[in-house]
């Protein structure tokens, strides 16, 4: 700012709502959610999948034994690339999950090798209220995986039971995962929007 400039900067703290995840009133059959955010899976991603599970299979962690066989290198754990499938729609899908019911139907369609970037989207295949718990619904979607190439690699139906809005009364000052007194709150200036 100048001498000859006339403007004053005022400074206001607000408190603004950012993303809560949906709750079971914004779920949709048939929409489709890409979620954000590729991941490149590495080899340590793979080694340390394929140790703390013990997976035996040589494929995922023997070279010599995995450049015999048809694909000519080590390939990714699947079960990795099911966490890590589920892992990325979990900003979409169940941030506001009380429990997932089921994990369904699920196919790898292509192998995962080192140095692939996976992409996960879901479909809304259905939703109902449940029937023995009026804070929640039950979401059923069919996530599936692509690597860089556009190949499909993954798909399965995941069934999560989601809160309801009303029942989880979210804010700017609690969002999800957040306790109650923590960081800035209405009171210190901000707004509570």
């Amino acid at each position: 700012m100048t001498d000859n400039d006339t403007t004053e900067e005022t400074s206001e703290t607000r408190l603004v709502e950012g993303w809560q995840g949906r709750y079971y009133e914004d779920f949709e059959v048939g929409d489709v959610y890409k979620h954000p955010f590729g991941r490149t899976v590495t080899e340590t991603d793979n080694v340390w999948m394929t140790n703390v599970t013990m997976n035996l299979n040589p494929m995922h962690f023997n070279e010599a034994y995995a450049a015999e066989t048809e694909f000519g290198e080590r390939l990714v754990d699947g079960t990795f690339v099911i966490a890590l499938a589920v892992g990325m729609s979990v900003i979409d899908i169940s941030v506001n999950a009380t429990a997932n019911l089921g994990y369904d139907r699920i196919r790898h369609h292509a192998p995962v090798f080192h140095g692939d970037t996976i992409f996960a989207e879901s479909e809304v295949l259905e939703k109902r209220e449940s029937s023995s718990r009026d804070h929640v619904g039950i979401v059923t979607t069919e996530l599936r995986a692509y690597n860089e190439e556009g190949t499909k690699v993954l798909s399965m139906e995941r069934t999560p039971m989601v809160l309801k809005r009303e029942y989880a009364q979210p804010t700017a000052a609690r969002p999800p995962g957040w306790p109650e007194g923590i960081g800035t709150e209405p009171s210190d200036g901000g707004t509570d929007d």
